[in-house]
């Protein structure tokens, strides 16, 4: 799965643990009628990936959903869901592609002799 939009926020890594577990987490807004902030971590050595890119950028990420059951002291069954990041790439933004450079106008040739009593046998 896919998530298109802006970036709103990149945080530092966090590191948590004996183990040295690393996350970060980045809020995406979608480009649509009604835009969504969506969190986004990445773990472990994807936290990196987040280096190259800076708040305002308009960004695809590549996401996998996850979900995890706890059981808490009463023995009641919680459910939590994330959005894991695992790629991230710059896209331009609706609209602003760039036009190729026009040719200069000094460098196009002249056409001489053409006559406008001539018959126009275009089909439009």
């Amino acid at each position: 799965m896919e998530v298109i939009g802006k970036i709103k926020l990149i945080n530092e890594t966090q590191t948590f643990g004996a183990s040295g577990f690393r996350k970060r987490e980045m809020v995406v807004t979608t480009n649509e009628q009604y835009p969504q902030m969506i969190m986004i971590e990445f773990v472990q050595d994807k936290c990196d990936l987040l280096n190259n890119y800076q708040v305002g950028q308009d960004v695809k990420v590549s996401i996998n959903l996850r979900g995890r059951e706890w059981i808490n002291p009463e023995g009641v069954a919680k459910y939590f869901n994330s959005v894991q990041g695992w790629r991230i790439e710059a896209i331009q933004a609706e609209g602003a592609a760039e036009v190729p450079p026009m040719a200069p106008l000094d460098n196009l040739e002249t056409i001489s002799g053409t006559n406008d009593n001539e018959p126009d046998d275009l089909p439009f």
